[in-house]
């Protein structure tokens, strides 16, 4: 099963509330920047830099007080971002993420609980795996795009090509330990519809405003291609 992504808050609402991971966040570009913000200030001319990269997807982590404004701003503010909720670990958060503006959230991994509850928000999301039981446990919950985590130390691209086999009906979101040299490995699987990563985002350029060199760096992360 899967949905498309519910438009921006001020235009239609979003899809039902059986939204399973979307194949429209994994191919909005070949990579979903994973951004973790300390001060909200900044999430709106970094992520301007990022959509001016061809970027669009954004990925904000829960994990600073700072989060919530950050989506809240990003999805107010700038129209051409998919802001999304990353490190989504409760129902609670499940729900202040979509009403700060969320489109779409990512767990490192699920419990049911939390399963229930990103099924009910009526936005895709994409629950964290990394064994094959977790894969085809989602699976037969009707629940076919994954974010594969964290990929490098599970087994990167070798573990993911051999799930392609017995499992062809999953995609994935690789995310963890990944860099533009592995990026292109593991996008050119046939099960890898994006890959997360924060490389575009050095800590140094956003402490210092750097939005020119982010936005150099996000436009070569969407130049990337399988290799």
């Amino acid at each position: 099963m899967t949905s498309s992504l519910p438009s921006s808050p001020s235009a239609s609402p979003p899809h039902s509330p059986s939204a399973s991971p979307s194949a429209s966040v994994l191919d909005l570009a070949p990579v979903v920047p994973v951004v973790v913000l300390t001060d909200a200030a900044d999430a709106v001319p970094l992520a301007r830099a990022l959509v001016a990269g061809g970027l669009p997807a954004i990925e904000v982590t829960l994990r600073t007080p700072a989060a919530l404004d950050a989506i809240r701003a990003i999805a107010a503010e700038v129209p051409d971002a998919v802001v999304g909720a990353g490190t989504v670990l409760t129902p609670a958060q499940v729900a202040d993420s979509v009403a700060a503006g969320a489109r779409f959230l990512v767990s490192p991994g699920w419990t049911d609980v939390l399963l229930d509850a990103m099924r009910a928000s009526g936005v895709p999301f994409l629950p964290g795996v990394s064994t094959t039981s977790e894969v085809v446990t989602l699976l037969e919950l009707g629940v076919r795009e994954m974010k594969f985590f964290p990929a490098q130390a599970a087994g990167g691209t070798a573990y993911l090509k051999s799930l392609a086999g017995p499992l062809p009906q999953a995609r994935f979101c690789p995310t963890g330990g990944i860099g533009p040299d592995s990026a292109p490995e593991y996008l050119a699987l046939p099960n890898v519809g994006c890959v997360g990563g924060s490389w575009m985002l050095p800590g140094d350029a956003v402490a210092a405003g750097d939005w020119g060199r982010v936005e150099a760096l996000a436009r070569e992360a969407a130049a990337l291609r399988p290799c």
